[in-house]
Parts: structure tokens; sequence; C-alpha cells
């Protein structure tokens, strides 16, 4: 019973985890890969831009709705909701094989993490007692780094023995079941918290209020940090597979070397900074997503690339910190809006890097917008010389120094306060 008070793992809350194995489990068998993929099915690296962006862009639109229905009709409600929709964009996915299709249905199966994430946040900030609120987030996101770790690599096992389009088609029908068996649990095993409340908004504006000015600082230095972060994202695996031939089964192994690296550090990292102050925490992590991309630049074999992929991992060392700080920041009643707005607000900025992190690796990209909207055609011959993966790379390590410059400057340093007998209970 120490352990499980120790780790904070109530009912709720263990079920909420188990169900976060399962989605995402299926989620990441496919979803590492979606860029090859969307190759593969002849989408080039406009469509590689194209999903990225619109994975922010949609992270960004579902992150206040998401918050609005946990709010008005309660977390148990809400996740059923949101699980379902994701299961639509399995099924768009599976039965239209063309990378239009997986567009398409991007907008069912990428809306779960956003969409999902106030809920979320709400449930943990409501069952547990402020003192284990920052290890309930880092248990949250020790879980879910578990299918991130294991997730790629059995995705890279059916692309080995599948090709790349049957065996990403076999891996979003193992994510459609996976959901299918999740949405079973979350219904039996997480506690109706009942909520109905009325003065839950579902207009952006009013919910800004919500963000206090030390908020806003932690949003500037979170929306640079995500720059350097989204700017290559979508583009290391190509990176890796691509242009250092690295197989498929070797990215997924990397990416599981990633997810045990963050794992090792979740708890004990959440323990001291439920004790201590939070800011070096998160200060720390902003160190290690800017130093990821420049050791990517560098990163010409396997071996090169496990020691940045293990950096990538060591990037989560303050991120259930960061979230906990803004569960402490935003209004007691009003977490699951604050949460919602916060990342609706930070996601829609960070949209753009992930759309010109595609104009950045590739001049292709930028043309082919040119020669469609008919803006920008002077630019091409001067893209067209500047434009590769490498610039990719440093840019996004200049947003890094900013971001993290900024928060080490103008971030709040939030100390834990002693929790009085009340508060536990």
């Amino acid at each position: 019973m120490k352990i499980i008070d120790f780790l904070g793992l109530k009912k709720s809350i263990a079920a909420m985890l188990c169900m976060v194995i399962l989605i995402g489990l299926g989620e990441k068998m496919a979803e590492r890969f979606l860029p090859l993929y969307l190759m593969a099915l002849g989408g080039g690296a406009f469509s590689i831009g194209l999903l990225n962006g619109l994975n922010n862009l949609l992270n960004a639109l579902y992150s206040f709705p998401g918050g609005y229905v946990s709010d008005k009709f309660g977390y148990k409600r809400a996740l059923m909701l949101f699980n379902v929709i994701a299961m639509v964009g399995y099924l768009i996915v599976i039965i239209f094989p063309y990378w239009q299709a997986v567009i398409i249905g991007a907008f069912f199966f990428l809306a779960w993490t956003a969409v999902s994430l106030p809920a979320t946040m709400d449930m943990v900030s409501t069952v547990l007692p402020k003192n284990k609120r920052t290890m309930g987030v880092s248990m949250h996101s020790f879980i879910r780094r578990v299918p991130m770790a294991f997730g790629p690599v059995f995705g890279g096992i059916l692309i080995t023995c599948y090709g790349q389009t049957k065996g990403i088609q076999l891996a979003f029908i193992a994510a459609l079941i996976l959901a299918a068996i999740s949405l079973v649990v979350q219904q039996f095993l997480i506690n109706d918290d009942g909520k109905r409340k009325s003065d839950a908004t579902l207009h952006p504006w009013k919910a800004m209020r919500y963000i206090n000015s030390d908020l806003r600082n932690l949003l500037v230095s979170d929306i640079l940090i995500r720059f350097c972060e989204q700017i290559p994202y979508a583009f290391a695996v190509v990176w890796c597979v691509k242009l250092n031939s690295i197989s498929e089964l070797d990215f997924g192994i990397l990416s599981a070397v990633e997810m045990v690296t963050a794992m090792l550090i979740y708890i004990p990292v959440a323990y001291l900074a439920d004790k201590s102050s939070k800011k070096p925490f998160v200060v720390a992590t902003f160190c290690f997503f800017t130093i990821f991309p420049l050791l990517l630049f560098f990163s010409h074999s396997f071996w090169m690339l496990l020691g940045a992929f293990i950096v990538r991992g060591l990037k989560e060392f303050g991120e259930p910190t960061r979230k906990a700080l803004i569960m402490d920041l935003a209004p007691e009643d009003k977490k699951a809006a604050t949460f919602g707005v916060y990342y609706m607000i930070r996601d829609i900025v960070v949209s753009i890097a992930a759309f010109a992190g595609a104009f950045l690796w590739d001049s292709s990209t930028f043309k082919k917008v040119a020669d469609i909207t008919g803006i920008g055609n002077s630019l091409v011959p001067w893209v067209e010389k500047v434009a590769c993966p490498e610039l990719n790379l440093i840019a996004a390590f200049a947003c890094g120094v900013a971001g993290t410059i900024y928060f080490a400057a103008f971030g709040k340093d939030l100390k834990t306060q002693p929790t009085s007998r009340q508060d536990t209970k």
C-alpha cells in the first residue's frame, strides 16, 4: 500500500494509465512511421510537412474543446468521446490506402493526445492531493512512454516482415482493436466524477483570462522550445532511415531507447520536484530539448544516433514538472479550461514551425506551395540554395537556445508548500 500511495495509484488513475497503454501502443506502432508511409503512397515531403503542421494545429484546436468537454461533462464521459473519435480516424486510414486519406484520418486519430490531456490533468488534480500532483503527472508521462518505447519496435517488425505499406496498414488495424479494448476498460474502471458545470465556457477569449503573467512567461518559453522540437520532428525518421541508412527496425530501437531513458528519470525527478523548486527541472528539460537537434546534426552512424536519442529521452526530465507547474498556476476550479486554452495558444503558434520545417528541409516543398498560391515565386531560387536538412536542424537549435534563456530569466520559481492534513484527505 505504501508504494501505491507513494505513486498516487488510486483506482481511477490506474484505470486511466491502463487506457493510455492500450491506446498509445496502437497509435505509436504506426504514428512514428507515418512519414515513410506517406512517401510510399506518393505524398512526398509536402505531405510530411502538411501532416506535421496539422498535428500541431489540430492539437491546438482540440485542446480547448477538450477542456470544455471535461469541465462540462466530467473526465470519464470526455475520455469515452475522445476514444471513439480516434477509432474513426483509424477506420478511415484502414479502408482508404491513399496519402490524402491519411491526412483526413489524421483529423481524428491525432486528436487523442491533445483533446484528452485537459481531461487527464483534470482527473489528476481532482483525485490526488496537491503534494502528489507532480507524481500523478509523472506516472501518466511514465506510462505513456511504455507504448512509445515498444510501439515503434512492433511497428518496425511489421514493416520488416510485410513492407512499408502493408506493415503500417496492419499497425493501424492493431490500433483500432486496442482502442476498442481501452474503451471497455475505461468505462468499467474509471469512477464517474459527475461534473455538470453550468459556468464552463466554450469561448476561448473568456478562458484566456485564466492565463496570468507567470503562465504567460512559461507559455512564451514553451512555444520557443516547441519550435525547437517540431521543426525537425517529422523528419527525424527521414534523417535516420533515408540519409544515414538506418533500418526501420533500428529506428524503432532508437525510439525505444529514447522512451526507456525518459521512463528511468520520471519517478525520481517527480519525487524531488514535489519536495523542492520546480524551475530548475524545467530549465534542465529545456536544455535537453535544445541539444538534441545539434547532436542529430553531427550523428551519421547508429551509435552516434543512439547517443542523440538518449539525450532526446532526457528532454522529458522536467516535462511532468512543467505540466504540474501549469496546474499549480492555474485557477483551482478551472484546471481543464486553463490547460485547454494554454495548449490551444501554444500549438496554434507552434504549427507554424511544423509547416516551416518542410520548407527548411527541402526546397521542393516551398516551390510547390509557391506554385499553388502564387506567393513567394521570386524567393524560390534563393530557397533552393539554402534549404537542406542541416538548415532544419540548426534553425531548431537556435529556437531552443532562445526559449531556454527566456525561461531562465523570466520563469516562475514555484516552491512546493507543505501540505496540510486537510489537503491530503
